[in-house]
């Protein structure tokens, strides 16, 4: 056999036990006539030793063992006289009595530790290395265990786990879909699911009245920390259900995930409205894990002839507690970060409330005392506070004040991530208007239904129109939404008219889920969690791409499999597309 025991398991009441491990050598050191190497393999590491003295021969070898080489040895436990508190196998260590070498291994390209020196792109490159370091190999059994512990909960709440196809029709609302030539249908094409939105829907229709799956989606859009072009779902939909009944199960979900997988227990899941998280804190996705929500101080700030606040729709403020000390470098690193083109607020405005009651501004010349003391009245503001103030389209300002709320949070060490703030964001506008192309937008997607008391809107004042549709949020991060579905095939239909569908078109392309509505659908609704999401907040990750196996970079590009790649010549004629030649590309 291979091995009688893995590298993470041996203890001290295993003393004196003859055992045979296998795995990779991840550091050797010499110390006089005695050689110590470290074994790894997926469960841990265990410290070999080899000595000069008892067996010559055997410590040569061991000599010539490199980083990375697969071995196996077979020896005695041992107990260790310089115990490791850091390591599980710390008290023992292996005597070899025999090495054999299973797989001699080039010089890696880093050091493959809990530390690396490889960047992120030599890292992707090598991602079957980079997965052997434990940070990233315990992220993905993180996963594991979150997508174990799911589909037990789910099934122990009567969902069935159902396949829905990888390739379906392109769908026009949502993001841009990646898509697939048919070489037997010349021509046409399928598009990978961005969802199973509408399936599961027909599932639904099907009587499958609880559907769960983890599912593979896609969706080509520009590239985030928290986004890949292909990411992995928990999407779940039920029948004969109202929102509460979807919440407190999905709540109960998230409980288990935590309580099972981290020993968590979750406090309250709040409820907020959307008009209430954009009002406090300028995004739909709030951190709640620190306070300085936003204020309004627009009508206080009117006609004082500062016509930067005279002519925006809205002037908003945040307080940071206790930073009036603030340097005008720190400052001015502030004002440069709201500028960034990514944030794209043309200023910043300060107001120090100092240790003696005085307040100074950098608009102190338009604004007299008195009025500076109102804003720090209704911003809550006490001695040694800062006052930031932002202002511009309401909007566009409540946004650029949540990003600069949350570098402040940062920077005053506001954001723990061992601390887990959970909330549900509802009441979603149904949905929003494009201005250029003079026509509304689903905010999530057609299939939404409206608020019911909302319904009559959609004649006089689509914009008005709430949607029946929720978020869950954790600190800061959208970890699932979802809705109640429209069921009813003339509310769909009048839907896709508010949308600017002709019937034509919403025949041809949902007409197969408007007319499975004529026989019996019932009341019916879903959500889906991002399990990437899910799994990177567990682990206290700012990005998904460490609890994915093989990402993608920020250019969607897998730079280990070279792909996307071109396409020979003949393999695109044989899918009837276009050939042109670029240089030597096709």
């Amino acid at each position: 056999m291979y091995r009688t025991n893995t590298c993470g398991e041996l203890r001290i009441n295993n003393l004196s036990q003859r055992v045979i491990l296998a795995g990779w050598v991840q550091k050797a050191r010499k110390f006089g006539g005695m050689i110590f190497v470290d074994l790894r393999d997926r469960y841990g590491v265990t410290q070999l030793v080899f000595n000069q003295e008892t067996d010559a021969d055997l410590c040569e070898q061991a000599a010539r063992l490199g980083r990375e080489w697969v071995i196996q040895v077979e020896g005695r436990v041992e107990e260790r006289s310089n115990k490791n508190p850091n390591l599980a196998t710390g008290d023992i260590e292996i005597v070899v009595a025999r090495l054999h070498v299973l797989n001699p291994s080039e010089t890696p390209p880093f050091t493959i530790e809990d530390e690396s020196d490889g960047g992120d792109d030599l890292r992707m490159k090598y991602r079957y290395l980079d997965l052997r370091r434990t940070p990233v190999r315990a992220n993905l059994e993180l996963r594991h265990r979150m997508a174990f512990a799911t589909r037990s909960y789910l099934n122990d709440n009567k969902f069935l786990e159902v396949e829905t196809p990888v390739l379906i029709g392109s769908t026009p609302e949502g993001a841009r879909d990646f898509v697939v030539p048919s070489r037997m249908n010349p021509g046409e094409f399928y598009a990978l699911p961005q969802s199973p939105q509408t399936l599961k829907q027909l599932l639904m229709v099907s009587g499958f009245d609880r559907y769960f799956q983890i599912v593979k989606c896609f969706r080509d859009e520009d590239l985030r920390a928290d986004r890949q072009p292909e990411f992995t779902q928990i999407d779940c939909e039920m029948s004969f259900i109202e929102q509460e009944d979807i919440l407190n199960v999905f709540e109960g979900l998230t409980r288990h995930l935590f309580q099972t997988v981290l020993g968590v227990e979750l406090s309250d899941f709040p409820r907020m409205t959307y008009a209430d998280a954009m009002r406090l804190y300028g995004s739909d996705k709030p951190d709640t894990r620190f306070g300085m929500t936003l204020v309004e101080l627009k009508d206080l700030t009117e006609g004082k002839g500062f016509g930067v606040f005279d002519g925006a729709e809205y002037v908003g403020a945040i307080r940071a507690e206790g930073c009036a000390g603030y340097t005008r470098k720190q400052l001015d690193e502030l004002t440069d970060f709201v500028k960034r083109p990514q944030i794209g607020a043309k200023g910043l405005i300060y107001v120090r409330c100092e240790a003696d009651g005085s307040l100074k501004s950098s608009v102190d010349k338009f604004y007299a005392p008195e009025d500076l003391q109102l804003w720090a009245e209704r911003a809550e503001a006490r001695a040694d506070d800062l006052l930031l103030i932002l202002c511009g389209e309401r909007e566009k300002a409540q946004k650029q004040l949540n990003e600069l709320r949350l570098e402040m949070g940062a920077r005053l060490g506001l954001r723990d991530k061992k601390k887990y703030n959970c909330l549900w964001v509802i009441d979603f506008p149904l949905l929003e208007y494009d201005a250029e192309l003079q026509r509304y937008f689903a905010k999530h997607h057609p299939f939404t239904g409206p608020k019911p008391e909302d319904v009559s809107l959609l004649d006089t004042d689509p914009g008005a129109v709430r949607a029946n549709a929720y978020d869950l949020v954790i600190n800061g991060v959208e970890i699932g939404g979802g809705s109640i579905r429209i069921h009813d095939s003339a509310l769909q239909k009048k839907m896709f008219s508010v949308l600017g569908f002709s019937e034509e078109q919403a025949q041809a392309q949902f007409g197969f889920l408007m007319n499975a509505f004529k026989y019996g659908a019932p009341p019916h609704g879903g959500i889906a969690f991002g399990l990437d999401r899910l799994v990177s907040i567990a682990a206290g990750l700012d990005s998904i791409r460490d609890c994915i196996a093989f990402p993608k970079n920020n250019s969607g590009r897998d730079v280990m499999l070279d792909a996307p790649a071109c396409l020979s010549a003949e393999q695109l004629k044989e899918l009837c597309l276009k050939v042109e030649l670029q240089g030597n590309k096709v």
